[in-house]
């Protein structure tokens, strides 16, 4: 199960590195792309699910980095929810 980092930037323009067990997100992500806030946070949530159960089938727990980073997405997402249109940009996949 390779794991991946991958770069995003914020509305404010600071940057993050996030990170996944699994490749799975290249599934819901495109580098060098724009995604409106909400759709950021529901394809993190999925890609960060499904790597997390990956984990649990193959090693019997989910993968508390994956659910922490979804955490952390969540809760800096709450900060820009009152903007008009925010938008995440997916920078690339740092493999």
């Amino acid at each position: 199960m390779p794991e991946i980092c991958f770069q995003i930037q914020w509305p404010n323009g600071s940057e993050e590195t996030c990170y996944s067990p699994s490749s799975v997100v290249k599934d819901y992500f495109m580098p060098d792309s724009e995604y409106a806030l909400d759709d950021f946070v529901e394809r993190s949530h999925t890609a960060l699910k499904i790597a997390s159960d990956r984990v649990l089938a193959k090693y019997g727990m989910p993968c508390s980095r994956a659910l922490g980073q979804l955490q952390r997405i969540e809760a800096t997402a709450a900060q820009y929810s009152h903007l008009s249109q925010p938008k995440v940009r997916f920078i690339q996949f740092l493999e």
